[in-house]
Order: C-alpha cells, then structure tokens, then sequence
C-alpha cells in the first residue's frame, strides 16, 4: 500500500470526525440522512469492483454492493420519516 493513500486515509477520519462533532443535534439527522442517500455513489464503485479479477474482488463487491445498499436504504427511511413529523 502506497504511504500517500495511507496519510489521506488517517487525514479523512480526523476531518470527519472533527466536522460530525461540530455539528448541532438539530442539524444532525438531516446531514446524515443526506449523506447516506449519496452514498449510491458507493455502490456504483462497489458493483465495478466485483468485475475485477480474482474471487477476493468479487466477494469483497458484493459485500460493498450489500452494505451500501443498506446505507442508502436506511437514509431514506430516515429522510422520509422526518417528513412524517
């Protein structure tokens, strides 16, 4: 694994983690009701993924294809019952 892959990872969890914990409880569902649904950008990767070489990749797609699925799934339902409120 290449170092510069590595270092932008480790720099992505400390931004997000300092972008979610400044972010009112008001504001917080929505945000992430939101992000979830842009998460089918996920399983469109994902669904590349499993036409790659190997078993490993195609497991691994399926996987990915599974739990995005579940995330942008889950962020509707959410969405959709704030608007019940």
């Amino acid at each position: 694994m290449d170092i510069n892959i590595l270092t932008v990872f480790i720099l992505a969890i400390f931004v997000g983690v300092e972008i979610i914990t400044k972010v009112p409880p008001t504001l917080h569902t929505p945000l992430m009701s939101g992000s979830n649904a842009i998460s089918g950008i996920a399983i469109v990767g994902a669904i590349i993924s499993t036409k790659l070489d190997g078993n490993i990749g195609t497991y691994l797609g399926l996987i990915a294809v599974v739990f995005a699925t579940i995330n942008v799934v889950g962020g509707f339902m959410v969405t959709d019952r704030m608007l019940k409120m």
